[in-house]
């Protein structure tokens, strides 16, 4: 979102374009421009437009080249008016995709709803400008049918059943009652069309938010903007999704990702502010600039996968959170490779686990100058350091190799089914003669092992080419045992490689009834009213067997048929996260404590489905 305030021919003066904003937003979104883009939008709005002309303009495409195309459409048109040298009221008035507020928005699949329908910014008309209402968010809500059934109960009648058009409509219900308050208020005062514009400058953001956001259950910032001017930002009182914004006198500016700020607006990290969880940053028709509290700020629960996964890794904090994450595995690994670092070599899969490996080759070189201490002053107290044992033991080095290169630009665990599948046994690229066959241990980190379908289908039979004596794979993440409700929602248990290992343990070892007495408890918290008493059932599904004992079925279980070297897999532990991430303790889909009651009513429902077998529901 970006929010000039001041008059647009400030903009021509100082920066040479009365497209300072526009090429602004263009950065912004190829900035946070991510791979697995399934479509973008963008939203703008001009606050003085005269009456005749469009005031609120919306563009949208679908696919990877999203933003381009978005902006090919846009800008040929405002170029050619702006190059004939307009005044600054006919550039305020009639040219399009020039105004005061600006919206962009990315999408990335999360439910498999996919098409231009579900790409924002949303848009709901009126033909009084304060009742226009442009939306877009980052968020999934937990309770969408308790809201669809909130909106019809008072009359209105949803075009679709979607959380996205829920909010549209709720928000949309009290930006009308707002506007009804105020009307009530002056009529009797005033005649239009000064009581129009009374009702456009008085038109209480926060009250409107409090009025339609305190049933909402979920992970969200929502973005929304007025068709007479005012903007708002609202986040989860959690904290579960990110946000930040950068605000000084001529613009104020916000996102997802902090690094996007700091890169597009040149400003210091010290400049940029992060949301309050709970709060809206609302800046009115006027041009005022305020930090609203909505929702009240409730426990942390900021998400840890976006530090892991999502959010930029070029984010000063993030990175240093990364590389602690790979630093952390450093002991166990260690254990696991009986301290054998000559033939080991190591490496990382895919791009986004560079970091992590980064940090895990610090954690390793450390460990390697312990061995080497150690071998020293063993040699120095049996009186056998002489100059050449010295060199021999200094000259051990860690192995660090580009063992996997990846070739196309996708997130196999947000993709659907057998397209899915048949992406990733094509992901990667093996590099030949750096590994020596039969002798060597090859290790490999990765971010987060989800399903672990690029690990099967791919990855594993890819790096048993080289002929290594074992492999390990590292994830910088725990397991992925529930799903994320508020983020990517990913909601058939039956699709976590952890789950299903579980479930084969339990089996295996003579304990499947165990899946039924879950099934029934399940069904009984269907039936629990007060959300204090729901508790989460599906963690029992887990609880008769070690952090190890599943890991060690993972690995069993993503070991293709013909693989010669001995797979072993090395998560990361819940604690081990903890340290590196403090700041964002949300581990709901590591450890099943969701921050809703939202969150623990679906994971039961979605143990219910796997057990019925209902795989299509979501």
């Amino acid at each position: 979102m970006i929010r000039l305030l001041k008059p647009l021919d400030y903009y021509k003066e100082k920066y040479g374009t009365y497209a300072y904003a526009l090429n602004k937003l263009y950065l912004l979104m190829e900035k946070q421009h991510n791979r697995g883009q399934e479509g973008a939008g963008v939203g703008v709005v001009k606050m003085h437009a005269r009456p005749g002309q469009e005031y609120v303009f919306r563009e949208r495409a679908l696919g990877p080249g999203a933003i381009q195309e978005i902006f090919s459409a846009i800008r040929p048109p405002v170029d050619s008016l702006l190059a004939s040298e307009p005044s600054a009221s006919t550039v305020e008035e009639e040219v399009p995709f020039i105004g005061e507020i600006y919206m962009g928005h990315l999408r990335y699949s999360t439910t498999g709803k996919k098409g231009i329908t579900y790409v924002h910014p949303f848009l709901r008309r009126n033909n009084w400008r304060s009742r226009n209402l442009l939306m877009c968010g980052n968020f999934n809500m937990t309770n969408v049918e308790e809201m669809f059934n909130a909106v019809v109960e008072r009359g209105q009648h949803p075009r679709i059943y979607s959380d996205t058009i829920v909010l549209l409509e709720q928000l949309g219900y009290a930006l009308d009652h707002e506007n009804s308050r105020i009307y009530k208020e002056l009529r009797d005062e005033l005649e239009e069309p000064r009581l129009t514009m009374a009702i456009e400058d008085r038109l209480d953001i926060a009250r409107m938010l409090r009025n339609s956001a305190r049933s909402w259950d979920g992970g969200f910032v929502i973005c929304g903007a007025t068709g007479s001017g005012d903007m708002f930002a609202l986040r989860d009182s959690h904290g579960i999704r990110p946000a930040f914004y950068y605000a000084d006198d001529e613009i104020v500016v916000l996102a997802s990702e902090r690094p996007v700020i700091q890169t597009v607006m040149n400003v210091p990290l010290e400049a940029i502010t992060e949301l309050t969880p709970g709060s809206a940053l609302i800046v009115s028709k006027k041009g005022t600039v305020s930090v609203e509290d909505i929702l009240g700020q409730g426990r942390n629960e900021r998400c840890s996968f976006e530090r892991i996964y999502f959010s930029r890794g070029s984010d000063a904090l993030i990175y240093q959170e990364r590389k602690a994450l790979g630093r952390n595995l450093v002991p166990e690994l260690m254990t696991m490779l009986h301290d054998e670092l000559d033939h080991t070599v190591f490496s990382f899969i895919p791009n986004t686990a560079e970091v992590a490996f980064r940090g895990m080759v610090d954690g390793l070189e450390a460990e390697l100058d312990r061995l080497k201490t150690a071998s020293i002053l063993r040699e120095q107290a049996a009186g056998t350091l002489t100059r050449p044992t010295l060199e021999a033991i200094m000259a051990h080095k860690l192995r660090v190799e580009k063992v996997a290169i990846k070739d196309i630009k996708l997130r196999t665990f947000i993709a659907e089914g057998e397209s899915r599948n048949e992406l990733a046994a094509h992901v990667y690229d093996v590099t030949y003669g750096i590994v020596s066959p039969g002798k060597d241990t090859l290790v490999a980190i990765d971010d987060s092992i989800v399903r672990g379908t690029t690990l099967r289908q791919s990855i594993i039979n890819m790096l048993d080419r080289l002929h290594p004596r074992r492999i390990i794979i590292v994830s910088s993440s725990p397991q992925v045992r529930y799903p994320d409700y508020y983020g990517i929602d990913m909601s058939r248990l039956g699709e976590f490689i952890a789950f299903r290992a579980a479930v084969a343990l339990l089996r295996e070892s003579g304990r499947e009834l165990l899946l039924r007495e879950v099934y029934e408890r399940c069904l009984e918290q269907e039936r629990v009213t007060d959300p204090t008493k729901l508790q989460n059932c599906v963690k029992a599904v887990y609880a008769p067997f070690t952090d190890a004992e599943i890991s060690a079925k993972i690995a069993q279980m993503l070991t293709p048929e013909g693989v010669n070297a001995k797979v072993d897999i090395l998560y990361q532990s819940i604690d081990g996260l903890h340290a590196a991430v403090p700041s964002s303790p949300g581990d709901w889909y590591f450890s099943g404590n969701y921050p809703t009651p939202g969150g623990i009513r679906l994971v039961n429902r979605a143990y219910i489905n796997f057990y019925e077998g209902h795989t299509d529901r979501r």
